[in-house]
């Protein structure tokens, strides 16, 4: 039998060992709750624009607020580069760094690897320097070497995105910033967990985007890199195993996670968690998170999907 559950009556749901500011709840958005445990109330606190929750084990939906709403990502996007460089291979093809990368994202106050021109690194580095740190200039010389040229490139995202069912999706660059537009590279939060699952079946991506920082020792062809994940949910969070964050003035802070605890894992997004305070969407995630253990925790009891009204 179906439950109607309201939000109206859902009490908080603590943040455990995650030690980020409490956030004010903004107003209501029109959610989904598609859980069969109907002793655990729907999660609250969630600010975010776009959200969706799922079980990665079994793909069910757990919860989600303007699931199929277009929203830019920002740099989600570089999951979706770093997609399709795999799946063209040659991890160890030795990539030259041009100065034309380190400026494109110094033009852009772009997110960057700090790569120096004239290093030559293997797409795996790359790689590296493009999930871990957010580097821009690393997204512009894997397009360049990929497409060849950055538009064939994208050309081959979007080809990529069709084919994983991303029907609410557009990439119009590789990294998600707002050029030529704004909004001209956008997605869904159903469109990023279907992007998230399949990423994170690949073992390069789900090694890379799981480490809290990386290093590279010099060599001879290379300076030595340093770099710390963005993701400060790794650290913060029991469980988690990445996988990307995205900012832009436009899009908001963003984040596509995922978790494992007691054998379940979730993964989940939220996009425009604010635009001013980046520790508000990992406050937002370790929330669904929390919910989402206790409702894999919690007895069933038969109930189905139940849509929360928008106030």
């Amino acid at each position: 039998m179906h439950l109607r559950l309201r939000a109206a009556t859902a009490a908080a749901v603590g943040l455990g060992a995650l030690t980020f500011s409490q956030v004010v709840t903004p107003a209501a958005h029109a959610s989904t709750v598609a859980s069969e445990r109907a002793s655990v109330p729907p999660p609250t606190g969630i600010v975010a624009a776009g959200a969706e929750l799922i079980n990665a084990g079994n793909g069910h939906l757990l919860w989600g607020r303007a699931a199929d709403t277009k929203r830019p990502m920002a740099s989600i996007t570089k999951i979706m580069t770093a997609i399709v460089v795999i799946k063209a291979g040659h991890l160890d093809r030795k990539i030259r760094v041009s100065a034309a990368a380190e400026n494109y994202a110094l033009n852009h106050g772009a997110g960057s690897a700090g790569l120096h021109p004239g290093d030559l690194l293997t797409t795996r580095q790359l790689l590296e320097g493009l999930l871990v740190p957010s580097g821009a200039d690393a997204a512009y010389l894997l397009a360049h070497a990929y497409g060849p040229g950055w538009r064939a490139f994208v050309h081959k995202m979007n080809v990529m995105a069709g084919k994983l069912g991303m029907t609410r999706t557009h990439f119009a660059n590789f990294d998600g910033l707002p050029w030529p537009t704004q909004s001209s590279t956008y997605s869904t939060p159903r469109n990023l967990i279907r992007m998230g699952k399949y990423a994170m079946r690949m073992p390069t991506i789900s090694q890379i985007v799981d480490q809290r920082t990386h290093f590279i020792a010099a060599t001879s062809q290379h300076h030595s890199y340093y770099w710390k994940n963005t993701d400060l949910l790794l650290s913060r969070y029991r469980g988690a195993i990445g996988i990307k964050t995205g900012f832009t003035s436009g899009a908001g802070y963003c984040l596509l996670f995922e978790a494992r605890r007691n054998g379940h894992e979730l993964m989940g997004v939220v996009l425009d968690s604010t635009s001013t305070n980046p520790a508000t969407r990992f406050t937002a995630a370790a929330r669904l998170l929390n919910w989402g253990f206790r409702v894999a925790l919690a007895p069933a009891t038969g109930a189905g999907a139940t849509t929360e009204p928008a106030s």
